[in-house]
């Protein structure tokens, strides 16, 4: 009988595959030159804003206030309540129209220079160079064993980008509660539980963004890198590496013809990697990770001029542009094409009806809300009385007081016992009682009769509201 050889199978360990590869950490080139200083400019400007509205006042009353308990809102000099949410919505639309506008201009330069994502992290990386040094220091200090001058470096680090960001929080706490009274709160620890609340929130949101994340919120949590390409076309400006005369790329000695090498302008230098803050390479093309921050083509401008080239072989540029040879006039232009035509004008139209909205603003608004609970009564005398609760609401910063009339019957008359009184930026309430003669009412018995309610400011400004008076049978 034939022996059949018998191979064992050993059974392979398992192997555990990972879905997921860690991102590389980038650590982004310090860059000086003309975009770098316009960057640095935004920075201030709107951080200078940020942390000091709350601190201004205007009459007597915060610049900028949002009082949620009070139900008012002090904006740069006007005081806007619930009732004019309508601003808030239009704000918005324009805010909307305003980055489709310019991304179809110029892409995303609301990202590159004024996103607080951008920001935050550009003064992040600001204090993280001052305290572990420029690129290569940094990497060198991550690939040291922990020791004392590590440990020094980067508790230091960290202790700035905390103290910078509770700060931050602060600061935007600020809006709701005026900044003086929570600066005291917090100096006697007597700071109330949803404000120290929003202060680590706000603070721990801006530290992980701009400290830990950074570029990961840019490519991955932003959804404006998703339908930028639905906003900018072929004559959009944006970023864009001149393949054409950068190619083919190859190292060279300073001052040497690179077409005489057969190689193009790009010394293959790798610094606009180097620079950039979400660490692509744009000579790969216009990419949805780039913020259009600059960098690059300040870094590679310097090294155009050290070379001896001309400056522009990273610039903005259209795709046209770069792949026909435009001039820039010619490239200016092409600018105004049907899309930015659209969004220029209605960004103007809606624009301004929001500022003549503002502007011609009434500066107090009457309500009149009718007693549900009699409709109308017959006084001893006969004549009809009806009763209302009026409403005020002044807008103005001062106090104003406030006079009654009706019109709408024949002899109708408004009963107020005085002056309505309404403080600046508030409300007040009145109840008020029309009556009419019965001569003048006969006609209008078991139905009701619309009527105006007139109320005028001691300066000459009459607002008026509808009602309706009613007659018993």
């Amino acid at each position: 009988m034939d022996r059949k050889t018998i191979i064992p199978i050993a059974a392979a360990e398992p192997e555990l595959v990972s879905m997921y590869q860690a991102e590389a950490k980038i650590y982004p080139r310090a860059v000086s030159g003309w975009f770098a200083t316009w960057r640095w400019t935004m920075v201030w400007l709107t951080q200078l804003i940020f942390y000091g509205l709350p601190w201004l006042s205007w009459n007597g009353r915060p610049l900028m206030l949002f009082d949620l308990d009070a139900r008012r809102f002090h904006v740069l000099g006007l005081t806007l309540f619930p009732q004019d949410f309508i601003y808030l919505t239009a704000l918005l639309v324009l805010s909307a129209l305003a980055l489709f506008f310019f991304t179809a201009v110029a892409g995303r330069l609301w990202c590159g220079y004024a996103c607080p994502q951008t920001v935050y992290t550009e003064i992040f990386m600001w204090l993280e160079r001052r305290i572990e040094g420029d690129r290569q220091a940094r990497m060198r200090l991550d690939k040291q064993p922990w020791g004392a001058n590590k440990l020094l470096r980067k508790g230091g680090k960290h202790l700035a980008w905390i103290a910078l960001s509770l700060f931050t929080g602060f600061s935007f706490v600020g809006y709701f509660t005026p900044v003086r009274t929570l600066a005291h709160e917090f100096m006697t620890f007597t700071v109330g539980p949803w404000e120290l609340f929003w202060v680590l929130f706000y603070g721990a949101a801006t530290y992980g963004n701009a400290g830990w994340m950074r570029e990961q919120v840019c490519k991955y949590m932003c959804p404006y890198a998703r339908f930028q390409s639905a906003l900018i076309d072929r004559d959009s400006m944006v970023i864009a590496y001149d393949n054409i005369r950068g190619e083919p790329r190859g190292s060279r000695k300073r001052g040497a013809d690179a077409r005489a090498l057969g190689q193009g302008d790009c010394v293959d230098c790798t610094l606009c990697v180097q620079v950039c803050p979400t660490g692509i390479d744009i000579r790969n093309g216009l990419q949805n990770e780039c913020i259009g921050c600059a960098a690059c083509i300040d870094a590679c401008n310097q090294v155009m001029d050290k070379v001896g080239s001309p400056r522009g072989l990273i610039r903005y540029a259209t795709e046209n542009g770069v792949a026909q040879r435009l001039t820039r006039g010619q490239m200016l232009r092409r600018v105004l094409r049907p899309r930015v035509l659209i969004y220029g004008t209605l960004l103007l139209v809606i624009g301004g009806v929001f500022v003549a909205s503002v502007a011609l603003r009434p500066p107090f608004q009457v309500d009149v809300v009718k007693d549900r609970a009699s409709l109308g009564r017959q006084l001893d005398d006969g004549r009809v009385e009806n009763t209302y609760s009026v409403h005020v609401l002044n807008r103005d910063v001062a106090a104003r007081r406030f006079t009654l009339s009706a019109s709408g019957l024949p002899g109708l008359q408004a009963e107020l016992k005085a002056p309505l009184a309404v403080p600046g930026a508030d409300r007040a309430t009145a109840t008020v009682h029309l009556s009419a003669p019965p001569e003048g009412s006969g006609d209008y018995r078991g139905r009701a009769h619309p009527v105006q309610i007139e109320l005028k400011r001691e300066d000459g400004r009459v607002v008026s509201a509808k009602a309706s008076f009613y007659v018993p049978r």
